[in-house]
């Protein structure tokens, strides 16, 4: 558990550093002063592609398009259920942007983390684990 939540919060960490509706995000610092800080803004994006590539690409070979589709789904559906008895509004945007960001951070971090939980779950080990 300790290991997902470590996934988690650093797939939260890009997700956030990338974008979120504060004005602390690298899509409101670029946009600022760019020209300003043209090598910083370089450096700084080609570490956050990085780590959404390394994420993205373990995500996709662990769950696949259908699997994300399906935590977005279950993600979506206990959305759903929070509105229908009145424990969520979605008026307010801002709010709404920050659960989008934290459902797309969960998406990253079980896909990064799918191949512990199946060894777990089926005692089965991926070609990837078997140095553990």
């Amino acid at each position: 558990m300790a290991g997902f939540l470590l996934r988690w919060f650093a797939a939260l960490f890009l997700v956030m550093a990338t974008f979120n509706p504060t004005k602390w995000n690298y899509v409101e610092w670029t946009l600022a002063g760019w020209r300003d800080n043209l090598p910083m803004v370089v450096l700084c994006g080609l570490i956050l592609v990085i780590g959404f590539i390394i994420y993205l690409r373990a995500t996709l070979r662990s769950i696949g398009a259908f699997g994300i589709i399906l935590v977005l789904a279950l993600i979506a559906a206990l959305l759903w259920v929070l509105v229908d008895r009145g424990w969520l509004s979605l008026d307010d945007k801002t709010f709404m942007t920050w659960i989008g960001l934290i459902a797309l951070s969960l998406v990253l971090a079980i896909g990064l983390s799918w191949s512990r939980v199946r060894r777990v779950l089926s005692g089965q080990v991926d070609m990837d684990d078997v140095d553990d």
